[in-house]
């Protein structure tokens, strides 16, 4: 009897936890939290501020090409961190930072400026967000998501797991219909690199006015991505449909293939396969810092800490840098970065006994205001830390979006890394909000897309 009781308030507790929250507890969205979940107020010692609506639209100049001005121009560190003074700061870094200390003595280095929470979005994006907090359910497991409905944003703002803080970030506002330019560089270990250039394009289903509601029921977003250069790889087309619950409905994905002329299923373009001209240095779900179906790993929530996290990367994203002025040996230049006190979120996914996958944990820390992951620790199959990712992340005011500015993934290992997203030498920054059409994410349209 005692053993039936058990079992019944686990499998109550079980429900519970996948649940939408209480009216009561919705009500603090706006109030106690900021209208995204995050905690309004500052941290005892205020070096973290209280949130008090982030920057406004108008918070620097636009260029001509869209490139942002950095409203923290003027501000110099507080302090840099060094190998040699990594252990005073130890407790509010991961472990991946501090193994590249040990990595890069010489070079690696974080530099700390004054904490902004800079993050605010469109009343419309508030809005979805409070009905997710009332109605989103997880499913499967925590693998799906069920009465996810119009604007669909932010699943969980008041989260009571890892999986749901992690369903967070994959549903995070973009903008809308977001298009980009931007260059990949995977360097040797010497600095030297061949730039990997790609077009390409988010598009959401509420934001694709001809599309069959009925058959994007259970798709999240539109992908497309084309290679424009180097010459060897231009013309390849990825499309890819991102569902909601890839359990019921996997990641549909194709590939234009220039040499061929053909269009192919692409079944590799999920979890732990390759990314795309990544010269092995990144998993398919490595892309956004995680990407993809979270159902091959069991999310453990550790809580909440304060972190050196990379934010505000204004001039990591300047157009009168060059590539080359970023891209260094063994890791960026760490002259250009910006990091800050914030909140993050932390989150351990370990794979599960009945997957694979060549990480077999990964440590999390998601930022409280944007539910972007900021950092992430990769550890092999043995359980030693393998790849350290950082995703140096600017906040959009004219168009009220966070994003990253580049995401990059050390193989501390191998010495070798991978920097995904600059911009600065393109012909324009993020177009947001972009007309499209159904009919230019189906297989079919990738042929035309193709350059050669």
């Amino acid at each position: 009897m005692h053993k039936m009781i058990a079992v019944m308030a686990l499998s109550l507790l079980a429900t519970h936890v996948m649940a939408a929250v209480s009216p009561e507890e919705a009500a603090k969205l706006g109030t106690t939290l900021t209208p995204v979940g995050a905690e309004k107020a500052g941290n005892a010692d205020g070096s973290i501020p209280a949130w008090t609506g982030g920057i406004p639209k108008n918070a620097g100049a636009v260029d001509s090409k869209g490139f942002l001005a950095d409203p923290f121009a003027n501000e110099k560190p507080l302090f840099v961190i060094t190998a040699a003074t990594v252990d005073k700061y130890k407790d509010k870094l991961s472990d991946g930072q501090v193994a590249m200390f040990k990595r890069y003595p010489e070079t690696y280095k974080i530099p700390v400026y004054p904490t902004h929470r800079t993050v605010n979005l469109p009343p419309d994006i508030y809005e979805s967000i409070k009905r997710s907090a009332l109605n989103v359910k997880a499913i499967n497991d925590g693998n799906g998501l069920e009465n996810f409905t119009g604007n669909r944003y932010y699943a969980f703002p008041i989260p009571k797991n890892g999986v749901e803080v992690l369903w967070n970030h994959i549903t995070r506002y973009h903008g809308g219909n977001l298009k980009r330019i931007i260059t990949q560089a995977t360097p040797q270990t010497n600095g030297s690199y061949t730039p990997i250039r790609f077009e390409e394009e988010v598009a959401v289903p509420q934001a694709i006015p001809d599309i069959d509601a009925a058959k994007a029921a259970n798709v999240l977003s539109f992908f497309k991505q084309s290679v424009t250069a180097p010459a060897r790889l231009a013309g390849n087309v990825l499309l890819v449909h991102e569902t909601l619950d890839q359990v019921k409905e996997p990641r549909l994905a194709w590939i234009y293939n220039a040499g061929q002329r053909r269009v192919r299923r692409a079944p590799q373009v999920s979890y732990d396969g390759p990314g795309t001209a990544s010269d092995g240095l990144r998993t398919t779900d490595n892309f956004d810092m995680f990407s993809g179906a979270p159902d091959r790993y069991d999310w453990k929530l550790v809580g909440k800490k304060e972190m050196y996290i990379p934010y505000n990367s204004y001039k990591l994203d300047s157009p009168t840098l060059k590539y080359d002025d970023i891209i260094k040996a063994g890791h960026i230049n760490q002259d250009l970065t910006r990091y800050e006190l914030h909140r993050v979120w932390e989150v351990v996914g370990t794979v599960k006994p009945s997957e694979r996958h060549i990480y077999a944990k990964r440590h999390m820390y998601i930022d409280e205001d944007s539910w972007q992951v900021a950092l992430v620790d990769h550890y092999d199959g043995r359980g030693q830390l393998w790849r350290v990712a950082e995703g140096h992340a600017q906040f959009y005011y004219d168009h009220q979006v966070p994003a990253y500015t580049v995401e990059t993934l050390y193989d501390i290992i191998a010495g070798r890394y991978i920097a995904l997203g600059m911009k600065n030498e393109e012909k324009h920054s993020f177009v947001f909000g972009f007309a499209a059409k159904a009919a230019d994410y189906t297989p079919a349209a990738l042929r035309s897309e193709g350059v050669r």
